[in-house]
């Protein structure tokens, strides 16, 4: 900072560096108190317990079809305003209805900000897979989110979507897989409101204990740039770490519709990745710390994002 001479400049100059400082210092305390809603991990924790409760939720399940009914009511509950996209996919087993939940919050400005995560669980015959942290994590997370950020005064219009058919039927591949993503990128494109969309972060698997998120080379780098400055200042840069791999997953439709998309996802779940899409991915895999830093994020990232 410059350094005045002498007399009333300098006492001005000293007034405006105080009142910057107290600005840096307020926005600063601001991005600190909204990381610490109390208790939201522990919320979504709650959330994860009953919905794996339902058991295995693959879609068109009777156990889906109830957390269908949960995801609504709750966000609706929320004070959201909760669409349902019901449409039917073309897999392997067969026709198969599926339904993406899309809760709305309008705000002043016609630009939207998205946090999606898919809540589907993959269908398994040989075991019961009851997807804890894969598609039990982002959908619990979103859920204790949506009453934290019904009550904010956002400039950009807000949407929490859980995306439905992201799991493989069979084997992975373009067609076998992303179902809930490819449609709703699709039917985005096809009214114009893709170009609405300023950014979508996309959660996935980040309920492990030993959270570990990586930058995954597909997203949107302004975007991960932001979420990992976020994270930084946050104190959380020992779980977004700055080594990289890429991923498919359901940020990929909405890249390819010219949406900025970016995908939080921790891979590496378990020692050398055991616990995924195994018997194993129970409830006791789930930190209820690990989605305390997840929406200390999304939180101040949204924010943030709604400053832009």
């Amino acid at each position: 900072m410059a350094r005045a001479a002498a007399g009333k400049p300098k006492l001005r100059m000293t007034g405006l560096a105080l009142a910057a400082l107290a600005g840096i210092v307020l926005l600063r305390w601001g991005a600190l108190s909204r990381q610490k809603d109390p208790a939201i991990g522990q919320a979504a924790l709650e959330h994860v317990r009953e919905l794996t409760a339902f058991g295995p939720r693959p879609p068109d399940s009777p156990a889906h079809r109830n957390m269908q009914r949960t995801i609504v009511g709750k966000a609706e509950a929320a004070g959201w305003t909760v669409e349902q996209d019901r449409f039917t996919a073309d897999t392997p087993v067969g026709p198969t209805p599926m339904n993406n939940i899309v809760a709305k919050r309008k705000g002043r400005s016609p630009r939207v900000i998205v946090l999606a995560t898919h809540y589907d669980t993959k269908l398994v015959r040989e075991f019961r897979f009851v997807g804890a942290n894969d598609g039990g994590s982002g959908t619990g997370l979103l859920l204790a989110l949506a009453p934290v950020l019904a009550k904010r005064n956002f400039n950009h219009s807000l949407w929490l979507v859980w995306l439905d058919g992201e799991e493989a039927f069979r084997e992975w591949s373009d067609t076998d897989s992303l179902y809930g993503s490819r449609h709703m990128a699709a039917k985005l494109k096809a009214e114009g409101t893709a170009a609405q969309i300023g950014a979508l972060v996309l959660v996935d698997m980040i309920g492990d204990r030993d959270l570990d998120i990586r930058r995954e080379t597909n997203s949107t780098p302004w975007l991960t740039d932001l979420i990992w400055r976020v994270a930084r200042r946050l104190g959380h840069d020992d779980h977004f770490v700055n080594s990289s791999h890429t991923i498919a997953d359901d940020h990929l439709p909405f890249l390819a519709a010219g949406i900025p998309s970016v995908d939080l996802i921790d891979f590496n779940y378990g020692p050398n990745h055991r616990y995924w899409h195994t018997a194993e991915d129970t409830l006791d895999k789930v930190s209820a710390q690990s989605l305390q830093v997840m929406s200390d994020v999304l939180l101040e990232v949204v924010a943030e994002l709604d400053r832009q």
